[in-house]
């Protein structure tokens, strides 16, 4: 009878963020800018990615991935700070932390094995020119990128069953402004040794499988670009990786400081900046030094921009010269 009641908590009260009305505000504009541009730069990708048939390739294909998931971290979190924000309502349902740490979990996971994943393209597409499309062919690409949102919804159910089967006692106060790992296992009354050690122990063999294969797939492309023999060729392969690399170590370095650490060295404070990091400012980043940057992708804009002046421009003159009959 009292381990049932134990677990009493039906909702929790997310309270890293600031009680001041003026930093509020300022919060509140700062990150509803920041997601309205994030929201902008990932769905322009999507759409000329997906449009432009001269996008249709296995790197863009891995982007549009990229982007999709770009849109659907912040996603997770955003809305419900906001709402904290404006309307000063800080309380989240058990079910809606629940499914919180699960989306969150789910996203930031498949994004790691995404990232190994593009590593991998780049190198082949610089070591192998000749034999890219061969070996990055559709097919391969197709599941590849299915593998990773597997492994990503298959490591978050098992990250989110071990963390909301622990009991929870009086305290229901979330030490962050939205549910994930860290502050549930502070915040959790029962021994969580051994759980601690398998999100660790999974979280570290994933974790460090990806950035393995990020890392060697670096390494060869870095020792190709040394060996090339033009400078014009050793910019335009720089140019390639070097905005992916930035995004894989900013990503990397962020998520590995939050989870793949035991709970003793939990730090609120630090949690709440890292976890801005790699929730909210990655995904803005990403659409402009991996994307944006790209001479395909802006004339690709261009392209989908002009098309639609110019069908805004004969809707208006057919409205205008063919008015319809009453």
């Amino acid at each position: 009878m009292q381990r049932a009641n134990l677990s009493m908590v039906s909702e929790f009260v997310l309270v890293g963020l600031s009680d001041a009305p003026e930093v509020r505000f300022l919060l509140l504009v700062l990150v509803l800018i920041i997601y309205l541009a994030t929201m902008a730069g990932n769905i322009a990708i999507l759409v000329v990615t997906s449009t432009d048939t001269r996008l249709h390739n296995p790197m863009y294909f891995f982007l549009s991935n990229l982007s999709l998931l770009d849109i659907l971290c912040p996603t997770v979190t955003v809305p419900k700070m906001l709402g904290a924000l404006l309307l000063e309502n800080k309380v989240i349902s058990f079910t809606g932390c629940m499914l919180q740490l699960f989306f969150l979990i789910d996203v930031v996971g498949t994004e790691i094995f995404l990232l190994a994943v593009m590593a991998y393209d780049r190198y082949v597409a610089i070591c192998h020119p000749l034999q890219y499309m061969n070996i990055m062919n559709m097919k391969l690409c197709a599941h590849l990128a299915f593998g990773t949102w597997v492994v990503g919804f298959f490591n978050s159910l098992l990250h989110t069953s071990l963390i909301f089967t622990l009991f929870f006692c009086d305290s229901n106060e979330v030490h962050q402004y939205y549910c994930d790992i860290p502050p549930m296992l502070a915040l959790s009354c029962s021994p969580h040794y051994s759980r601690e050690l398998v999100i660790l122990t999974v979280a570290g063999v994933l974790g460090s499988s990806a950035f393995v294969v990020t890392l060697i797939s670096y390494i060869y492309i870095l020792l190709a670009i040394l060996y090339t023999s033009t400078s014009e060729s050793r910019h335009k392969a720089f140019s390639t990786c070097g905005s992916h690399l930035t995004v894989v170590c900013l990503f990397y370095g962020t998520t590995i400081c939050t989870y793949v650490r035991p709970s003793s060295t939990y730090s609120p404070d630090q949690d709440r900046i890292v976890s801005m990091l790699y929730g909210i400012l990655t995904p803005l980043l990403n659409p402009i030094i991996y994307s944006l940057r790209n001479k395909e992708i802006k004339c690709a804009l261009r392209r989908v921009i002009s098309q639609v002046r110019t069908a805004v421009t004969r809707q208006e003159y057919l409205s205008c010269c063919c008015p319809l009959e009453p």
